[in-house]
Parts: C-alpha cells; structure tokens; sequence
C-alpha cells in the first residue's frame, strides 16, 4: 500500500482530517515500536510504506507491557490529540496497516499485542 492510499484510508476510518490522520499515524507507529520487540519492529517497518517506516524505528529490543488505554494515552500525547480520538486512530491504524501487510506479518505483530489490542482491530476491519 502506498503513503498517500495508507493515510486516506486512516483518516475515512478514523473520520478525521487527512493532517490529522497523519499525526495520529506516526504517533500510533512510535507506540507500537514501544510495545513490539525490536525483531518485530523491523519485519514490520519492511512491509510499510517507506514513508513511515523511521515511526517504526526502535530504541530497545525489550518490548515494553502496557494495555489499551495507555498506547491510546501515549498516542494522544504524542499526536496532541485527546483519548478518544487517538483511541479510535490507533484501532483505523492497525485495521490499515491489516490491509497493508502480510497476514502472517500482522499475525505476528497481533500475538506480541495480545487479545486485547486482537478484539480491537478484529471490531475495526
């Protein structure tokens, strides 16, 4: 999926602006990095979009543990939008990058995830 296609498709699903959905995307990506270890970070980054491939970038290999309603709190702090629209970013993120990668590229990133963040993007596509 292209840059362009990738974004428009974030912002219809999150009903959002297309600036917006550009924030939300990269903010959403960064986070993710956090939470994915760093093997996982980088077969994910191969299968994106080149233009958001540094957001995939990670500091560390640990993956850090946290729950739903902090990656959407670490996304609205960083994209400076409020919780519930960086909620309803984060699910349009991963439904697109769902349609963006391999299935079993995001069957891997879904099992470091959890079922939590599954039943999300599950509701979402």
């Amino acid at each position: 999926m292209k840059y362009d296609q990738f974004i428009a498709t974030v912002a219809e699903r999150a009903g959002v602006p297309r600036d917006e959905a550009e924030r939300l995307t990269r903010a959403t990506l960064q986070v993710l990095a956090q939470r994915l270890t760093g093997g996982e970070a980088k077969d994910l980054r191969s299968q994106m979009p080149k233009e958001l491939q540094p957001d995939l970038t990670k500091d560390q290999d640990p993956a850090e543990r946290f729950d739903v309603d902090e990656f959407a709190r670490r996304v609205a702090e960083r994209s400076g939008t409020d919780e519930a629209d960086a909620g309803a970013g984060v699910m349009a993120v991963l439904a697109t990058i769902h349609d963006a990668v391999t299935p079993g590229e995001f069957d891997d990133v879904l099992a470091q995830l959890g079922r939590e963040f599954k039943e999300l993007v599950e509701a979402a596509t």
